[in-house]
């Protein structure tokens, strides 16, 4: 069985990652030992023999729907979102005398990948209803390097998903020379997955338990509150508007 637990597997908080793990394998009464760290996340996602992992929004749209079973979704408690729910901000350089995003069309914006719904397709959508159009666009392949790019001046804004950008603002220094400019409405947050053929049900439960079973610093340190269903169909349709 492959399991992992990639979309936040942030240096700082690896621990209470890999002590979540143990939680869920124990009421689960199976799993790997460890989660993989070793794949690259569309080759997790793609073993037949998947037990746990999570996905991100668009890749679960465009690619994922119907190849694999949604298990629930996590609930991180992020400000202005519902269970479930998160949303991308648009972050800029404190020094930066832009106050709206609008002032930014034809800006460059950093992305952290073409496939990522809070880091590019959503974003895009919500700064499109506004009227504004991004120029360049550099892919930087995370979002704490697309926080790191505006903040060393080579882009001038980018958008990052709520919780990542509160996990960056705890443990990059850089941070503080960044601010908030506006953010996304919410949408379903990055799902739990299993293989296709999988029955959910007990991984659910097994996380609800785990979660409630975590210790306190732990959950803290993970943003975790909970585990929360939604409709498959919500998701896979889930758009920013």
């Amino acid at each position: 069985m492959h399991a992992s637990l990639p979309m936040y597997d942030f240096a700082s908080v690896r621990g209470s990652t890999d002590r979540l793990w143990q939680e869920i394998r124990k009421a689960l009464g199976q799993g790997p030992d460890a989660l993989c760290r070793d794949l690259g996340v569309w080759e997790a996602w793609a073993q037949p023999d998947l037990l746990l992992s999570q996905t991100c929004g668009l890749p679960y749209r465009a690619r994922l729907h119907g190849k694999v079973t949604l298990v629930g979704t996590p609930d991180y408690g992020l400000p202005d979102c519902g269970p479930g729910e998160y949303n991308s901000v648009f972050v800029i350089r404190t020094d930066d005398p832009r106050t709206c995003l609008t002032d930014f069309n034809g800006a460059h914006i950093a992305v952290n990948s073409a496939t990522s719904q809070s880091g590019w397709a959503g974003p895009i959508m919500h700064a499109r209803s506004k009227g504004v159009q991004f120029g360049q666009a550099s892919k930087s392949g995370a979002h704490l390097k697309s926080a790191e790019t505006v903040a060393m001046g080579q882009a001038d804004i980018a958008a990052l998903d709520a919780l990542s950008w509160r996990f960056i603002q705890k443990e990059a220094g850089f941070a503080a020379e960044l601010k908030i400019i506006d953010a996304t409405p919410p949408t379903p947050g990055l799902p739990y997955i299993t293989a296709l053929d999988t029955d959910p049900a007990p991984i659910f439960d097994a996380l609800q338990v785990a979660i409630s079973n975590l210790p306190g610093d732990d959950r803290a340190a993970l943003s975790l509150n909970g585990i929360v269903r939604i409709d498959p169909e919500d998701s896979k349709s889930a758009t920013f508007c």
